[in-house]
């Protein structure tokens, strides 16, 4: 019993362990994740009604800040260093990861407003993206033809999950009642995501030893990114009630989407910095679960005496 609760408590940081050593066999189960991206999402839909489903003032400024965000930092950086700051714009411009609303109640935050504005984020990066993007990486495309590819990227793991689980609650309720009731099974998934994750991105630093110094540098910039946006994002969800939410919803990141931007769209060396992100994103959550649980722990011990 000991054992099996050190790992429910652990999950997270287990999964980046795991992930980070056995990275060439977890590796080559990449294939496994959209269907557990979805799986998470429908999870999720289950428990949360679309009434809850709105676009807030908070959201809006959120997104002020990562587009103004992304444009700073790359017009900032490029002068010195023009690899380095489509890394940077690509990781803040990139929209919340679908895996955000799983943490954000597991912190306690508000689960609807995630999903609010991770259907607005990739919204606003598949018109954003195509628009501007071509502008510093010329490639031979439409805007329309951009806009439709990432459509169809962000639409079956966005969309699909929530009209599923609409059908699900018309049609048969009692298996939508079962996704309801086990709705805490998505953060177990997204630790298994996490393990594939980890493989991924050790691997191809692994294979890449000949741009260390490229790869210091962009780990150094993806860390500095990653403090700053969840801690603006805290910042402003503190003054809108909304702390946990905020911080979630522009630091933590769609990097599967960020990885395959940057190699469409970018100079794909630019994408080694998404990857690296996934690392210091899930430090950054572990802690976050670690902290939270101490808490909750602490307030039952002062119960109990």
């Amino acid at each position: 019993m000991k054992v099996l609760q050190f790992i429910k408590n652990h999950a997270l940081p287990i999964a980046i362990i795991i992930g980070s050593i056995f990275y060439d066999f977890f590796e080559q189960f990449k294939f496994v994740l959209p269907y557990s991206l979805f799986v998470m999402l429908l999870l999720s839909f289950s428990k949360i009604s679309l009434n809850e489903i709105k676009i807030k003032k908070v959201h809006l400024v959120l997104l002020s800040v990562i587009i103004f965000g992304a444009m700073i930092s790359y017009f900032a950086i490029a002068p010195f260093n023009k690899v380095l700051a489509e890394s940077v714009m690509v990781i803040v411009m990139c929209p919340t990861a679908t895996a955000a609303v799983v943490v954000t109640t597991k912190l306690g935050g508000q689960g609807a407003n995630v999903i609010s504005f991770t259907i607005l984020s990739n919204v606003a990066a598949a018109i954003i993206i195509p628009s501007v993007f071509p502008l510093i990486e010329p490639h031979d495309s439409t805007f329309i033809n951009d806009f439709w590819t990432i459509i169809k990227k962000v639409f079956p793991l966005l969309v699909l999950p929530m009209i599923v689980a609409q059908i699900l609650k018309k049609v048969t309720p009692k298996i939508h009642k079962f996704l309801q009731d086990n709705a805490g099974v998505s953060f177990y998934i997204w630790a298994v995501s996490v393990v594939i994750l980890m493989g991924r991105t050790v691997k191809a630093i692994v294979n890449n030893p000949e741009n260390y110094h490229s790869d210091i540098l962009m780990g150094i910039a993806s860390l500095a990114v990653c403090i700053i946006l969840f801690t603006v994002g805290k910042i402003i969800g503190s003054k809108m009630d909304d702390r946990i939410s905020c911080g979630q919803n522009i630091g933590q990141k769609n990097t599967i989407f960020a990885i395959w931007v940057a190699g469409e769209f970018l100079n794909p060396l630019s994408a080694l910095g998404s990857g690296l992100y996934i690392i210091f994103q899930n430090l950054f959550n572990a802690w976050q679960l670690d902290k939270k649980r101490h808490q909750e722990e602490k307030k039952l011990n002062k119960k109990q005496n």
